[in-house]
């Protein structure tokens, strides 16, 4: 356990004007938006696989394939995908961009950030946000398991006696999505970019023969279809909204993910793409059903002729292997953004391009889906069966993002009253309904996100909560850092040749690694270097804008404090810093790579101090010492970093 541990974010860092993320300009617009497509819309782009299909049998199939209800249905899915992803997710929300990166929690740190004078909203957004995160790990684990299986269900349609298999091939095919994790997203959308063009033009494809042959189906464009199916049936679309959100699952990993590809690629998929082969899908569907009621049973397979099934179940298996690709992604952001605003202990994050920098891996996270993964299918066994557990994180995850995004509107837009209460009622009014209607599945599935919402919070606050109070008894230990240099000056204390460089989360006191290196060895070197690695609450800081120096009072006695100010979504390397610090000062004229680095391991022991409950300090125990090492973290070389002991009671 490392004294990084408490390095704490800035409260209030200053805006950064002109920044923007390396994706919204690392590569061309055609490529990003082609990288987007294999990564953003995998989720959403599958949807049609199974969300037909359950509005039907839902409830043992309470909205009946007759024509009015049929109407009702596409018409309820259009509207639905054109107000919550297309309106609120592709046109509102992707402008609330922290410095060109997207999220619930990144939403949350810049309502924080523009809310300086109101504390209150600013904490209540940030609880917000960690709310939204925990519920989008939810959602993380269910997608990936259900888009497989409702994939490789497909054999069954193909040929019943197939259906053993099902499920040995759906965790062949998580198994190797998860392995490929490690050569990161630029790699994978690459990869599945062309694979998602051919599978939204075979959506299109599929459809429209179905459209042509019944073109009173685009009547379910019009609202009217929706409103009288809610006029005629109150009870049953209630029961059906369950299932209808099914058709937007992904618009949140829509968002997340802004940061690997930027706004406007994301834009130019959805509206060029992504949209139009989502409507005219779900329409043929429709249109099928209302040909054959017996459809039903699978009316995504069963719009294409028989000959055609073997090839469009490859693709389907593809696509939703791109579709848990999204949620993984998003997984990724969302973990990093929780390390650097301090919700989280620090993780190994694996930077997977030179380009595009909000391209990661994170081992420990990818790991812990899979086995998340694994485990639901093998206890749910059929996309059917999670579907009563997907809603409720997707549900709830739109509502808290429509929150904050109008506390957003209102505090830094100076959005009108009047439009606020529009937005509000519209939008939010519509995932209330949402929300609702899958909370009367929680006895059968839906408990599933709400307990690991329930286990996140509870490690992201604990390790907050805990944090902080190591933090403040650190301080305790270490004693002021200007009295220390006071002192080394006054009494001559003997100088060795070499650069020591300590990691610190501030300037105020002093680094144990320090204060041990003079109370042991009774010598200090003769270059000491301490630099506080301080994560701001915004994704990005400019290299120009990143460091500042104090001299401690003492000019040339080998004593520099550096600050290095990073945003949640920079790579903390500190030798890097250390380059980039030479010649700010003639104290700072050194060689990062023959410098020594020290780290101060703090041995963390449960005692009677208030502040935490005596589970929690176990909890917090447990993860800081599983905390990735501070060595790894900051990027330092093993060969020259020394970890020195001191010890601290929680």
């Amino acid at each position: 356990m490392t004294e990084a541990l408490a390095a704490d974010p800035v409260p209030e860092p200053a805006p950064v004007p002109g920044s923007a993320h390396p994706a919204a300009h690392g590569s061309g617009l055609a490529g990003l938006a082609l990288g987007a497509l294999g990564i953003v819309f995998g989720d959403i782009g599958t949807s049609p696989l199974y969300a037909m299909q359950t509005v039907f049998s839902i409830d043992g199939g309470v909205v009946t394939p007759s024509p009015d209800d049929v109407y009702g249905v596409a018409s309820l899915i259009f509207w639905s995908l054109t107000l919550v992803v297309t309106v609120k997710y592709v046109v509102f929300v992707l402008q609330a961009d922290n410095d060109g990166e997207g999220g619930i929690l990144a939403l949350a740190a810049l309502i924080r950030k523009a809310a300086r004078a109101q504390a209150r909203r600013a904490g209540i957004a940030l609880a917000l946000g960690v709310l939204g995160a925990s519920l989008f790990y939810g959602d993380s684990l269910i997608t990936p398991a259900i888009s497989v299986l409702s994939a490789v269900e497909g054999l069954e349609v193909v040929d019943q006696r197939l259906a053993e298999f099902v499920l040995p091939i759906g965790i062949a095919i998580l198994t190797g999505l998860f392995l490929v994790q490690r050569w990161g997203t630029h790699l994978v959308g690459r990869l599945f970019g062309p694979i998602m063009v051919v599978w939204f033009l075979a959506l299109a494809l599929l459809g429209i023969p179905h459209i042509v042959a019944h073109p009173g189906v685009l009547g379910g464009l019009s609202p009217t279809y929706a409103i009288a199916f809610v006029v005629a049936h109150p009870y049953i679309t209630f029961i059906a909204m369950g299932a209808v959100v099914l058709s937007i699952t992904g618009a949140e990993a829509l968002y997340a993910d802004m940061g690997h590809f930027g706004r406007r690629p994301i834009r130019v998929a959805w509206f060029g793409l992504v949209w139009p082969a989502l409507v005219i899908d779900y329409l043929g569907q429709a249109a099928l059903v209302i040909e054959n009621p017996q459809a039903v049973a699978n009316p995504f397979y069963l719009l294409a002729p028989e000959s055609l099934r073997w090839p469009l179940v490859v693709l389907a298996t593809l696509a939703t292997v791109i579709a848990s690709q999204a949620v993984i992604s998003g997984a990724f952001s969302v973990s990093r953004q929780a390390v650097r605003l301090g919700y989280l202990p620090h993780l190994t994050v694996r930077q997977t391009s030179t380009v595009e920098s909000g391209q990661i891996y994170v081992p420990a996270v990818n790991w812990l889906l899979f086995g998340g993964v694994v485990v639901l299918v093998v206890a749910f066994e059929s996309s059917q069966r999670l579907s009563t557990a997907y809603g409720l994180a997707v549900t709830g995850t739109l509502m808290l993002t429509t929150t904050l995004f109008l506390i957003q509107a209102r505090t830094a837009w100076r959005w009108p009253v009047w439009r606020i209460v529009l937005v509000a009622v519209v939008l939010g009014g519509l995932e209330l309904v949402f929300f609702a209607a899958n909370v009367t599945k929680i006895a059968t599935g839906g408990w599933l996100p709400v307990l690991v919402a329930v286990v996140v919070v509870t490690i992201m606050t604990t390790w907050q909560s805990g944090r902080r109070l190591i933090t403040q008894r650190r301080i305790e230990l270490e004693g002021p850092l200007q009295e220390f240099v006071d002192r080394l000056n006054a009494e001559g204390v003997p100088r060795v040749p070499g650069t020591a460089v300590f990691p610190h989360p501030n300037k105020e006191s002093t680094p144990l690694a320090l204060r041990a290196n003079v109370a042991f060895n009774g010598v200090v070197h003769e270059h000491n270097v301490i630099i506080s690695v301080i994560s701001e609450n915004v994704p990005h800081v400019p290299r120009e804008d990143r460091l500042a120096v104090d001299e401690l009072g003492y000019a040339r006695d080998g004593i520099t404090h550096l600050t290095a100010r990073f945003g949640f979504q920079d790579e903390q390397d500190v030798p890097d810093v250390l380059r980039q610090a030479r010649g700010m000062s003639d104290e700072l004229d050194v060689d990062p790579d023959t410098a020594y680095y020290y780290l101060s391991r703090m041995q963390i022991t449960r005692g009677d101090q208030p502040g935490l409950a005596s589970w929690r300090k176990r909890l917090f125990i447990g993860l800081a010492n599983n905390a990735a090492s501070p060595a790894a973290y900051f990027r330092l070389p093993v060969d020259r970093t020394v970890v020195m002991g001191s010890q601290v009671q929680l």
